[in-house]
């Protein structure tokens, strides 16, 4: 039979659900769409969003609320560069900031917004593994980690091993078949996390490489959808499927069936023993 042309089935408990987000609108993209090499300039070195990033910001978050995504995501994983975190507290963050640790301090990254709170909201972990392409361009080279923890101060950052930004190279460039090699890297790596419904914040060149993986085995509309390039702050759900038994997740809400001591037989065959009187 064709795979193209049939369904698939996978058990539940082997399958997590990903939100995949891409940043907003940053001060780089506007440059570079007016003069390519404007993303070699300093003046862009770990680029904010822009005012227009962050109405793309609200838009998004009105849609995750509405639709009730919000009470479904359980983890939020982030990209360690100042657009990516700012989309990610914007859109998954808590309300207006009253009390506690915020999420965001006031004016972080010249947003010109208030404090963002941190309560109500899942957690929000960031990961080195989902970065853009690294070297060469200053607006994919990050702060360090302390000045994150500063802004950010309730984004959790344990899992970065080096507060100074040790990846990026200034006269290297990470080739392109060495962005999904991380890509599945960091696809592996978030099944050793036990959360089912994921949101992902990150980049365009991180999704375009890593997803183009994928779709190869499917109908070609359906490959078209999953490789498409990511628009400013498009947020697109997918399912990843565990096929080599990477994870080890009990299928919680699985249940077993048959009464205690009961015929457990398909039914011709039970039509057949009592026939001949078994």
């Amino acid at each position: 039979m064709d795979v193209t042309s049939s369904p698939g089935l996978y058990p539940l408990h082997r399958c997590k659900t990903l939100h995949l987000v891409r940043h907003a609108q940053g001060v780089h993209n506007v440059a570079g769409e007016k003069d390519f090499s404007n993303y070699l300039s300093e003046e862009y070195f770990d680029a904010h969003l822009t005012p227009l990033g962050w109405q793309q910001v609200d838009n998004l978050r009105k849609h995750v609320h509405e639709t009730g995504l919000s009470r479904k995501i359980e983890l939020v994983i982030v990209s360690p560069l100042l657009r990516t975190l700012q989309i990610a507290v914007g859109v998954f963050g808590g309300e207006g900031y009253k009390d506690g640790t915020p999420m965001m301090i006031e004016n972080t990254g010249e947003s010109n917004r208030p404090a963002i709170s941190s309560l109500n909201c899942p957690p929000i972990v960031a990961v080195e593994l989902c970065r853009e392409y690294l070297g060469v361009l200053p607006c994919d080279r990050r702060k360090s980690i302390s000045e994150y923890r500063h802004v950010f101060p309730a984004i959790d950052f344990s899992l970065i091993d080096s507060n100074e930004d040790n990846l990026w190279e200034a006269n290297s460039r990470e080739k392109k078949e060495e962005v999904p090699t991380r890509g599945m890297k960091f696809l592996n790596w978030l099944w050793t996390r036990e959360e089912r419904e994921i949101a992902v914040v990150n980049h365009r060149g991180f999704l375009r490489h890593t997803l183009s993986v994928f779709g190869n085995d499917c109908h070609p509309s359906v490959k078209s959808e999953i490789c498409t390039h990511f628009a400013n702050c498009e947020l697109r759900s997918v399912v990843l499927v565990d096929r080599c038994m990477l994870g080890s997740y009990p299928a919680t809400i699985n249940y077993p069936g048959k009464f205690p001591n009961g015929l457990d037989l398909p039914s011709d065959v039970a039509d057949e023993k009592l026939s001949n009187g078994g």
